[in-house]
């Protein structure tokens, strides 16, 4: 069921609830809106109360007048949680999803059972990636989005993800196709801007979750790994022949692994 924030910072925002039981956030990325966890829905509200909004730009909810930013993102999930008034939850982001819930974890870490980085990073851009961001933009307002959505969306796939899941592949191109240029604009800006955020992992005393892409080229492999070594208490799945959207390109093991992961940091709490 969808429901209207009432915010006034945030007009006209929306995101779904539906299950039963402790309350998990879900945070999509770039070019994406919450249907992108269409599939980890039909699985998860068995055992949870899942609460998946479009972003500030994305889906049914309003791109603000004013500039956003991560943090700004962030405090969109927390007026969320305040709204839907909950004690304590795990977020659960996909790239740029969480980049939202590192800055989240920063901002409320006294809300936070765990949180888990879907092919995500705490690193902040660096020069080049900077760069590639900045032509992107360029890309999109003088050449349009189709052209950049096009080229970029079945580069987020393994080459074998590719092949068999072109039906996913299409569904995630269409979904992307209807976030305006404006949007995608705003958002690349933002992660631009974002800083490093190691210091959450380090700092952190919950449990987080780390899954990567052997052929993921938008968060390398290496990266995660490293970052998996920061917290005192992480999980860590690696899954071959996957690029950046597990969601879609494996979505019966993501569930296994987010099912085992919300369960573990609800027993790390209990302890």
């Amino acid at each position: 069921m969808k429901f209207k924030l009432e915010s006034t910072r945030f007009p006209n925002s929306y995101y779904q609830k539906s299950g039963n039981g402790y309350p998990i956030v879900f945070i999509h990325g770039f070019g994406e809106d919450g249907r992108i966890w269409k599939n980890q829905l039909v699985d998860l509200e068995k055992n949870y109360t899942c609460i998946i909004p479009d972003l500030p730009g994305s889906g049914q909810s309003e791109l603000p007048s004013n500039e956003i930013s991560i943090d700004t993102m962030a405090d969109f999930i927390y007026e969320i949680i305040v709204q839907e008034q909950i004690p304590k939850t795990i977020l659960l982001g996909h790239s740029m999803g969480g980049y939202i819930t590192l800055a989240f974890a920063e901002k409320n870490a006294q809300l936070l059972d765990g949180f888990g980085l879907v092919h995500s990073s705490a690193y902040a851009d660096d020069d080049i990636k900077k760069e590639n961001r900045r032509k992107s933009i360029k890309l999109i307002e003088n050449e349009g989005k189709e052209i950049f959505l096009k080229a970029m969306i079945p580069n987020l796939y393994s080459e074998v993800s590719k092949q068999a899941k072109k039906e996913e592949l299409a569904f995630h191109l269409t979904m992307a196709l209807e976030c305006s240029s404006l949007s995608l604009v705003a958002y690349y800006n933002a992660m631009i801007n974002r800083p490093d955020r190691t210091s959450v992992l380090r700092q952190a005393n919950i449990p987080i979750l780390f899954v990567l892409g052997t052929e993921d080229t938008a968060v390398p492999i290496q990266h995660g790994l490293t970052q998996s070594a920061i917290p005192s208490y992480s999980q860590v799945e690696v899954l071959e022949q996957i690029g950046h959207t597990s969601m879609l390109e494996n979505p019966e093991k993501l569930n296994s692994i987010l099912n085992s992961f919300c369960k573990c940091a609800l027993e790390y709490k209990i302890a």
